[in-house]
Formats: C-alpha cells, sequence, structure tokens
C-alpha cells in the first residue's frame, strides 16, 4: 500500500508536464491517491486532459481562482464525487511578464494587487472552500513558494513579495485550521524549468548558478519536490503544519 491509499486529492494548478504540480499528482497516484484536476480556460484543458488520463484522475471543472464562484462550484463537485476531501494541492501563482523585468519599483498598483490575488489569496480562498469537506475526518494542504519570499532574487520583484505573503497564509490558515485536524503547508522548491519560469529574465543563469553552488552540486529533480509533497499531504507528515520546507539541493544554506 502507498502512503496516500485511499486518499481524495485535488490538484490546482497542473499546466503541462513539466509542471511542479504535475510531479504531485504523478506521486500521489504512485501512492495510492484518487485524483481530481481542475483547468484554466480552453487551451489549458487541451494539456490537462490527456494528462488526467495517464493518471486516471477526474476533471472537475474550469477554477478561475479569482472566482468565487467557480471555486464554490469546484469543491462543490468534489463533495458530490467523493463525500470528502483529504488533500488539496495549490500550485497557482501569477505576475505580468514586464514585472519579472523591469525593476520592482516600477510595479503599478494593478498589476502588485492581481499578482497577491492570483498567488496568494487564492490559497485562502481555496482552504476555505475544502475546510467543510476535511472537516469531517482532517485533512492536509500543501503549496508552492520560492526563495525569493525571504531573498530579494533579481527579476523575481513582485512574485518574491507575492510567495512571502503566501508564506504568511500558511503560518495564519495553519493556526485556524489546526483544531479541525487540518494542516497547511508550504514547499520552496529550487529553480524548475517550467511554463512559469519562463517569463523570468535570466532564469537559466540563475537556475545554473544555483547547481554551481547548492551543496549537492546539481539541480533540483521535479520529482522531488513530488515526494516531499506526498509525504506531506500524507500521514507521515501528520505532525507538520505551518512550515515551509526547502526542497532546493540545499541550496538556501549557503551563504557565498
Amino acid at each position: 500500500m502507498g502512503i496516500a491509499e485511499g486518499k481524495r486529492a485535488l490538484v490546482i494548478g497542473v499546466a503541462n508536464d513539466r509542471s511542479l504540480a504535475w510531479s504531485i499528482t504523478q506521486e500521489l497516484s504512485k501512492q495510492g491517491a484518487q485524483i481530481a484536476l481542475t483547468y484554466q480556460g480552453d487551451a489549458l484543458k487541451k494539456r490537462v486532459e490527456p494528462l488526467a488520463e495517464q493518471v486516471g484522475a477526474k476533471i472537475v471543472g474550469e477554477l478561475d481562482v479569482t472566482s468565487d464562484e467557480q471555486i464554490a462550484a469546484t469543491f462543490a463537485g468534489i463533495d458530490k464525487m467523493w463525500g470528502g476531501l483529504d488533500m488539496l494541492v495549490h500550485a497557482v501563482a501569477f505576475a505580468e511578464r514586464e514585472d519579472l523585468r523591469d525593476r520592482f519599483l516600477n510595479v503599478s498598483r494593478k498589476n502588485f494587487s492581481r499578482s497577491l490575488e492570483i498567488s496568494a489569496y487564492s490559497l485562502v480562498a481555496l482552504a476555505r472552500g475544502a475546510e467543510p469537506l476535511m472537516d469531517r475526518t482532517g485533512g492536509s494542504i500543501v503549496t508552492l513558494t520560492y526563495i525569493g519570499a525571504v531573498r530579494a532574487v533579481p527579476n523575481y520583484n513582485v512574485m518574491g513579495v507575492a510567495k512571502a505573503t503566501l508564506e504568511a497564509c500558511v503560518r495564519y490558515l495553519a493556526v485556524d485550521l489546526g483544531p479541525k485536524n487540518i494542516r497547511v503547508n508550504a514547499i520552496s522548491a529550487g529553480p524548475a524549468r517550467t511554463l512559469s519560469s519562463s517569463a523570468i529574465r535570466d532564469f537559466y543563469s540563475m537556475a545554473h548558478e544555483v547547481e554551481q553552488r547548492a551543496p549537492l552540486r546539481r539541480a533540483m529533480k521535479n520529482e522531488e519536490v513530488g515526494g516531499m509533497a506526498a509525504a506531506l499531504l500524507s500521514d507521515l507528515g501528520s505532525g507538520v503544519t505551518g512550515q515551509t520546507i526547502y526542497v532546493d539541493v540545499g541550496y538556501s544554506i549557503v551563504g557565498m
């Protein structure tokens, strides 16, 4: 039996087969979980559908995390399908491309608010939707962050501010949901070559620098994030909540 055997997991944020959310989905499926996925827009639906088939996942519909109506519909669909939820993966973030290439000082009020709404507030909204479904037996929520939340990483800019907000949300949600045996944690992954990271100027130079300086002297593997997420979401992580766990081949501990 796998560590997620019999568990019901909703993964939000799978974009393609290179996304960290997909690595988490694959590991949860391998470990015995039932999987449900969402998509945003027809373009992503075409990418998500064949991936869902690979792991026998259900697609519960379109989800724009800025829409309270779609969030409510998503969890209503989960409740109807499964009658509850054990695991929630939040892998959603957004910043305008120009804000990852210009000075942080120049971010507009509109873009700043939108980045924080999609990247951080969405976790709060989704946790609120998941709470009634997890309230019956307890559950676990995992989100994805990056070291740019605690360090000024070149060109990460407003996304770093959004990730810092996300990590604070993890702590406050852990306090609110802990009495109901619902745990909330974040994984701070190393640089991953994903669709979203391609928007960051000089990303590949940054990733190469991490490989050279990290204690393990290599790049992080996406499946390593999947493995840690599965452990945190499962009963193996039963005593861990409110934490940011680094899966970055040790880069976060290095000074110069």
